[in-house]
């Protein structure tokens, strides 16, 4: 594989914890992005949703308890959701993984290899 491989991971995730161990038992090396210590900035989430071919709601992890406390029953546009996330990192699902201009949801973690 010629491009790098990038995984945006949460560590206490099973799911990121999967993928991340899918691809180092296929013997690829992984930049891993720990993105709840290194949120992505705008232009990356934005080049991010464009390579998953996702809205800005799809990303959103709907369960966690912000969403609930400060955004349920709101009227969200794409725009919204985009500033929630970067307001508010732990919103944006996991894993994501990324090579080249594709990318990714690895949910289930074994998507890791349609990349590939």
């Amino acid at each position: 594989m010629t491009a790098p491989v990038r995984i945006y991971h949460n560590p206490r995730c099973s799911k990121s914890r999967s993928a991340c161990a899918i691809l180092a038992e296929k013997g690829i090396t992984t930049e891993v992005i720990e993105y709840l210590k290194t949120p992505p900035d705008r232009a990356t989430l934005t080049a991010l949703l464009a390579k998953l071919g996702l809205r800005a709601e799809e990303l959103v992890r709907k369960g966690e308890a912000i969403v609930k406390t400060k955004y349920a029953g709101r009227a969200m546009s794409d725009q919204d959701w985009l500033e929630a996330m970067l307001a508010h990192p732990i919103l944006i699902e996991r894993p994501i993984v990324v090579v080249g201009g594709r990318a990714v949801m690895a949910r289930p973690p074994e998507r890791v290899l349609e990349l590939l």
